[in-house]
């Protein structure tokens, strides 16, 4: 009867829920007279109290697989823009090189209209020529100077958390800024690999409505993907007949915006083109990536901006991802 004692230890915290009166005499036979509910009250009470601890501690356990998704997803960010580096340095360094050999003549063009200047029989002729090269000499400083601006400040937003907001973008040039930086950055790592790239940008899209950081991820993933599967099957055929290409089309359809990204790679084998998005998914070596680019990827496009992602692959043959976004 002992342990049926300690079971009743707090019935007479019960008693008003009971209906008992006080003084009465309270046994296990007694007690199986009264509702079922009042009779296991007890229990109850234990039970509920083991529900909340768990609930407790579900709700950490939350908290914290929602910091460390958070972590993981900044990780992939930096990752990719880690992965510009190389390409970063070359897009720049071409219209700094620009600029620098066009300073170079200016200044050379500024001499000899100074020097014209004070002969006492001046050709005025050619005073307007040396006018006309510096004009055209500037105007091409400042083309380049604006473009190693706007590659600085693309990839100043590519590192910054995005807030999500949309803006209207020009997308034909965000899809044709990275293609090369992605480019540029794989052969500053292998100066053996080429590829044709082919652009193939619809000059009627216009601005489209979209957030350029997020979207400007969504192309490097797809990009990256692209360049690997065309260099790993350039390095398993070994075939100089072989040539890697990469083509990218943009182009208004009923509406909406359609963006193809395809490549005549590895292809996607069957069995795991239904796995693809699922995060932390990946067929390349381990420790390479983190498996969340495709995930973040579609995302982006599907919960973020409102569009459909989809891949149409053939194993051996080549991909292609075709993004469908509200115009």
């Amino acid at each position: 009867m002992s342990n049926s004692n300690q079971a009743f230890d707090n019935l007479d915290e019960h008693l008003t829920a009971l209906e008992v009166r006080p003084g009465q005499q309270l046994t296990i036979d007694s007690l199986l007279q009264y509702p079922e509910r009042y009779r296991f009250a007890p229990y109850n009470r234990v039970l509920e109290e083991k529900v909340e601890q768990r609930t407790a501690k579900l709700q950490e356990s939350l908290t914290t697989l929602r910091a460390t998704q958070a972590q993981l997803i900044q990780k992939e960010k930096l990752a990719s823009l880690g992965e510009l580096t190389a390409g970063i340095a070359h897009e720049i360094q071409n219209p700094l090189n620009f600029v620098n050999n066009l300073s170079e003549v200016s200044q050379e063009l500024v001499e000899e209209l100074e020097e014209e200047r004070t002969k006492e029989q001046r050709d005025e002729e050619l005073e307007t020529e040396l006018i006309i090269d510096l004009k055209d000499s500037l105007q091409k400083i400042t083309h380049h100077g604006r473009r190693a601006d706007s590659i600085v400040k693309g990839m100043l937003q590519h590192s910054r958390a995005s807030t999500g907001e949309k803006q209207p973008t020009d997308l034909n040039q965000l899809a044709d800024e990275y293609l090369r930086l992605a480019y540029q950055n794989l052969r500053a790592k292998d100066q053996t690999f080429t590829a044709d790239l082919r652009l193939k940008l619809d000059p009627a899209l216009g601005q489209v409505n979209v957030a350029p950081q997020d979207m400007g991820r969504v192309l490097l993933n797809l990009y990256n993907n692209a360049f690997y599967a065309v260099q790993e099957k350039a390095k398993s055929l070994q075939d100089p007949a072989y040539q890697p290409q990469i083509e990218v089309r943009t182009q208004a359809v009923n509406g909406k915006v359609s963006l193809r990204v395809a490549d005549n790679g590895t292809g996607i084998p069957p069995e795991i083109l239904s796995k693809i998005y699922q995060p932390f998914f990946t067929t390349k070596p381990t420790g390479e990536v983190t498996g969340l680019g495709l995930s973040l990827s579609y995302d982006i496009i599907t919960k973020g901006h409102g569009g459909t992602m989809e891949v149409e692959s053939r194993e051996g043959e080549g991909s292609e991802f075709v993004i469908q976004l509200p115009y």
